[in-house]
């Protein structure tokens, strides 16, 4: 496939990631950054990271972190790239890389993905067990390519592991493009003037061999007593969480027993690019001693070559093809005196030894990180989608077909961000709770409503925990008249009554489902009375009305022979009727003389009320109302709901910005409520793509809910993202998914 050469590409690069330390994170920046270069300002890079124990501190393209044992991270990530515009993966493989057994992890999010991937391969098993060969088939077959590093690899996939040749592509291992350098010049930066380099670099581990090269030093040493050699790079992380440093340990005392205290320099930390080019410019030969054959590329071996070191090694797979046609020495595995007979040969004649580093430097040209970049630009250009579309469009389907796979995790990581021993926080800067601003009951109210929800359907122990202390605030929040404070400070002062009857209205919504779908009786019956001393003594705006009939409807599935609060809600629901024929003209089929904030809650409850009463004056209202909404901010692509700034006035202009996660939230429950009272499929579409403004169906191409941080952004603006993440928006996303999700279970059960 082509794509077209107007709209950037989107790459997600699944891998571990700087600071990591780690090789195949050092070699993702590389190429991420060589490929950005080659494709002029047409690819939009992001990263998916893996990590392991360590929780180190990300650079701004991370948009995921995938810890190695957690399965739900995996589906995450996997939610995150088909639902946030991304047009094509960059996977980087090795089996250690990723949970599970032989890394098995990692299928669970290439099954889960719809967006093309290309497979880097950096370790290939001549002898894989059963799960390490089923794995490697698993992710070849959802990839489009598989690129490998050398042209032995190309043949083991297909004997090994019988992947077709036209699967896998050849391209080299990257290196900096430095130029071929006379050592002298760096040695005095470094202050090893006047003696011969020899240097070993990478994460130290037992399979570097570096024991055999130090037994070999005292042959090379009795010629060339100015022999000084470099053991570059720290313990590899795994290795030393393992074994602590027992290996570089054992490595000094061999040093100290050979008497090559003045002759071995070990630097036992994870260096820097630049520094490593110093290194390298400063080293006259490099030497690889590692112990197992089965090593099919090594990036410390490539940069070596690439900048014209003479190189010594043991015949791994890789240093057989690099070095073949006279581009360095090989020897035999764990031969001490073949090293030192390669090292003095090479010590002892300069011209042979600079006619072999000419031609490795010449024949790293063609690896050089730049090349190997557009290289990689080129394979991502030709498997990127033919029509570059910034969001995911879901497949078309029967609604019933919609599986809760088809959701991002729900998960409550930003809810426990946002929530002390008080309550919930209302405001953010970024995803950082801001104290200043308090708590306030409207939000803690609507964090009950949903962790009731969401622990009717999983019995979990984190949603009942949060669901009791959103409860104690609310209580805590009642005043003696039986309506609630609203705002209270960080320090836990209510402040004066400001707006009071929506926060009442809210906790009389979130009361009902509590009372609806209790933990435990003893809650219900507490709900219960609190329910009705305020619904006796609030007075209510139009949406409080709105409010309070939900929660009623909720509260008569606990107690359906209430007759006080069946006769409060026809109450409330003439109210609402009175306002809309009060406002409503043939044009203009709504409840104010302008559309505002959490619009669809008002037909919403006119659905439910016709519903519980069996009314159809309200079901009219409620499908005229609907529609109206519908008409005014749906597309007929996606939804684009009225901007608070200027909001939409009857006879004037709809405000297209910023959009606000209420709105889409109140569409969502709105259009699940209109589908229940009327049977109309079409509504079930329609709160499908009200869901997708979340995901990404929006007027600004991008995705309000955060895969990394599980918030979601304030409000949708002119130039993208409002970056803040606040309590209000978290939890409207969290109760239009819940909405969703709440009628899958629904109809598996219905189909059980």
């Amino acid at each position: 496939m082509k794509a077209d050469n107007s709209t950037p590409i989107k790459i997600a690069f699944i891998s571990s990631w700087l600071p990591r330390r780690c090789g195949i994170a050092t070699f993702t920046s590389d190429l991420l950054e060589h490929a950005k270069q080659a494709a002029k300002g047409r690819m939009q890079p992001c990263v998916i990271a893996m990590e392991a124990s360590e929780a180190p501190h990300y650079s701004d393209e991370v948009r995921c972190v995938v810890h190695k044992d957690r399965k739900k991270d995996y589906v995450a990530a996997a939610d995150y790239i088909n639902f946030s515009g991304v047009h094509l993966v960059s996977l980087q493989h090795e089996f250690g890389l990723f949970g599970g057994d032989a890394g098995a992890y990692i299928t669970l999010l290439l099954e889960r993905l719809n967006v093309p991937v290309i497979t880097t391969l950096h370790t290939i098993l001549e002898h894989p067990d059963k799960h390490q060969r089923r794995v490697l088939a698993d992710i070849a077959d959802a990839s489009a390519r598989v690129v490998v590093m050398s042209q032995r690899a190309v043949a083991m996939l297909r004997d090994i592991y019988g992947i077709a040749g036209e699967k896998v592509e050849f391209l080299p291992h990257g290196l900096p493009a430095l130029s071929f350098s006379d050592s002298a010049p760096f040695k005095r930066e470094l202050g090893f003037q006047n003696r011969k380099i020899i240097l070993t670099f990478g994460l130290l581990s037992r399979n570097k061999g570096v024991e055999w090269a130090i037994r070999a030093l005292p042959d090379v040493i009795r010629a060339h007593p100015d022999i000084l050699y470099l053991v570059l790079g720290a313990t590899h992380p795994e290795v030393k969480k393992a074994e602590g440093e027992e290996y570089r340990l054992s490595l000094q005392r061999l040093v100290k027993d050979l008497g090559l205290d003045e002759h071995v320099a070990f630097i036992n930390r994870f260096v820097s690019d630049e520094e490593l080019h110093r290194y390298l410019n400063a080293a006259d030969y490099y030497l690889t001693p590692y112990l197992s054959r089965e090593q099919i590329t090594s990036g410390t071996l490539a940069f070596a070559l690439g900048l014209g070191k003479a190189v010594v090694s043991t015949p791994y797979w890789y240093a057989e093809e690099l070095l073949a046609d006279g581009r360095g020495v090989l020897v035999p595995f764990r031969d001490k005196e073949a090293i030192a007979t390669a090292l003095t040969d090479l010590l002892g004649d300069p011209a042979a030894c600079e006619a072999m580093r000419r031609r490795a430097f010449d024949f790293g040209r063609a690896m050089t990180w730049p090349k190997v970049g557009e290289g990689y630009w080129r394979l991502f250009l030709a498997h990127a989608p033919d029509h570059l579309i910034p969001v995911r469009t879901a497949k078309p389907a029967p609604v019933a077909r919609i599986t809760v796979a088809d959701l991002p995790e729900l998960c409550l990581d930003h809810f426990l961000r946002f929530t002390d021993d008080t309550g919930m926080l209302q405001h953010a800067i970024y995803t950082v709770p801001n104290r200043f601003h308090g708590y306030c009951t409207d939000d803690n109210a609507r964090a009950l409503e949903a962790m009731v929800r969401l622990h009717h359907q999983r019995k979990d122990a984190e949603s009942l925990r949060l669901l009791e202390l959103y409860l104690a605030f609310l209580l805590h929040a009642r005043k003696e008249d039986g309506t609630f404070h609203n705002f209270m400070t960080f320090d836990r002062r209510f402040l004066a009554p400001v707006q009071t009857e929506d926060a009442t209205a809210r906790t009389i919504e979130a009361l009902g489902a509590l009372i609806a779908w209790p933990p435990r009786s003893s809650l219900a019956q507490l709900a219960r009375t609190v329910f009705r001393d305020a619904v006796a003594v609030c007075s209510f705006s139009l949406r409080g009305r709105a409010y309070e009939i939900l929660g009623l409807a909720d509260y008569l599935k606990g107690f359906p022979d209430d007759a006080d609060m069946r006769r409060e809600m026809g109450q409330a629901a003439d109210e609402i009727m009175r306002v809309f024929h009060a406002a409503a003209t043939p044009g203009w089929q709504w409840f104010e003389d302008r559309i505002s904030y959490d619009n669809a809650v008002l037909p919403h409850a006119l659905f439910i009320a016709s519903l519980v009463l069996k009314n159809d004056d309200y079901r009219t209202v409620a499908v005229d109302t609907c529609s109206f909404l519908v008409n005014e901010t749906y597309t007929g692509d996606h939804f684009s709901f009225v901007g608070c700034d200027g909001w939409y006035p009857k006879d004037g202009e709809k405000a297209r910005f910023d959009q606000q996660p209420i709105d889409a939230a109140a569409m969502v429950r709105m259009l699940r409520a209109a589908f229940d009272a009327t049977d109309d499929t079409r509504y079930l579409e329609l709160k499908r793509k009200a869901f997708n403004w979340f995901l990404g169906e929006n007027d600004g191409h991008t995705t309000l809910f955060d895969f990394a941080s599980k918030g979601c952004f304030d409000g949708l603006t002119p130039d993208g993202v409002n970056a803040n993440q606040g309590a209000e928006s978290l939890l409207s996303y969290t109760l239009a998914h819940l909405s969703i999700e709440e009628l899958l279970v629904e109809d598996r059960n219905n189909e059980e």
